[in-house]
């Protein structure tokens, strides 16, 4: 019994460990906020160019495009 609930444990923190989100420190410098913030916006104008081209009613627009006016 001792080794089915350590084999359990151990699986159940393998997959709460494997769910989690890894850690980005934030900039601290000037450069690193201005890079951050240039690394969004292009990150922003690609989903938008994309979104535009996408069909309207297919599941891809639905999961990618949410929130996007068009």
């Amino acid at each position: 019994m001792g080794v089915r609930a350590s084999a359990l444990i151990g699986l159940v923190l393998m997959g709460a460990a494997g769910g989690c989100v890894s850690y980005e420190a934030e900039p601290v410098s000037v450069y690193q906020w201005e890079r951050k913030v240039e690394r969004i916006q292009r990150e922003d104008a690609e989903r938008l160019r994309i979104c535009g081209t996408l069909d309207k009613e297919s599941a891809r627009y639905e999961r990618e495009c949410a929130g996007v006016k068009s």
